[in-house]
């Protein structure tokens, strides 16, 4: 059982896959398609860690303006297609590094407007699929890059309230069962909106808080289903934007993150003993981030960025 966060071994660990040592390993040929979404998660886990500066700046952002398509939107990887989840993932890594002044914002802003649909939810790319994640990373996108003003944003808060259900909790469309992932996606767009009225804070708050095993102290995305780590963002995040993450126990939270971790070769896993990913590594120390973990940097609950980051792009000209 780990009794410490081992910052030193999940550099090694992220940096080695940043690298791409095992280029024909399983998980770097099944990673290829949405690799974006992978830089994100380990920049911004260096990023939470103090060690951003120990990857090539210059490198990683060329590769970022590689990604992206004519459309204005950018795919998980050279050559594939755009979506507005690896638009997101750009548009935070270009936001890490400080360097969202050298993209064409009125275009990237212009794809992701096109994506809002007449009742005010959002595709995720040309093929229509509609998705509360597609309403909070349009949203999300659009406020980093300070352009919410091209989109119908009270048709977006209407549709996002649509799925709301009776147990306070949100679905990825009207109807659809409560999750947690989706919790977060339509918590963090009303948040960002200025539209956190429009929640049952206390009914949603009793279903989130329920999420925790009691036995492990993990957290899990819906009723009785395996704790997970990646649960300590959706979940934790949530109930700081609704204040009530009190109704957690925060100390069996963060022993179940901890005991997640590979002591020798550094990542984090979906629980204790399972293999590690760079997903449940950045999901873990995110959540040790919004459980004020001595050494880990603050995390915005809404923007899923380091705080200064978002500091330093909402608050400044």
């Amino acid at each position: 059982m780990a009794d410490k966060l081992v910052a030193d071994k999940h550099l090694r660990y992220i940096l080695n896959l940043m690298a791409e040592k095992k280029k024909e390993s399983f998980e770097s040929v099944v990673m290829d398609h949405l690799r974006m979404n992978g830089a994100y998660w380990g920049l911004t886990t260096l990023a939470l860690l103090d060690k951003l500066g120990s990857v090539s700046e210059d490198e990683v952002v060329s590769w970022v303006m590689t990604c992206q398509h004519e459309s204005g939107g950018f795919a998980g990887n050279t050559g594939h297609d755009p979506h507005v989840l690896y638009t997101l993932s750009a548009v935070q890594i270009l936001a890490l590094f400080d360097k969202l002044n050298i993209l064409d914002v009125e275009k990237v802003s212009n794809y992701i407007a096109g994506l809002q649909n007449e009742d005010g939810s959002f595709s995720g790319d040309i093929w229509g699929e509609v998705d509360t994640r597609f309403s909070y990373i349009a949203i999300c996108c659009l406020s980093i890059l300070k352009c919410l003003d091209k989109i119908n944003v009270k048709k977006a808060v209407d549709y996002i309230v649509s799925c709301k259900n009776l147990d306070g909790g949100f679905g990825c469309s009207p109807g659809a069962e409560s999750h947690a992932g989706q919790i977060f996606c339509c918590v963090g767009a009303l948040a960002i909106t200025g539209n956190l009225h429009r929640v049952d804070k206390d009914l949603l708050g009793w279903w989130l808080c329920e999420r925790q095993d009691y036995e492990s102290g993990g957290l899990n995305g819906r009723p009785e289903k395996l704790p997970d780590v990646c649960y300590s963002w959706w979940v934790l995040s949530s109930l700081i934007m609704i204040d009530r993450v009190h109704w957690i126990e925060k100390a069996k939270l963060v022993k179940f993150i901890l005991d997640s971790q590979d002591m020798d070769n550094g990542g984090i896993s979906d629980r204790p003993s399972y293999t590690v990913d760079i997903f449940h590594t950045y999901f873990g120390v995110a959540g040790l981030s919004l459980l004020e973990y001595p050494g880990v940097k603050t995390i915005d609950p809404a923007y899923a960025l380091p705080v200064h980051v978002i500091n330093r792009i909402l608050f400044t000209k």
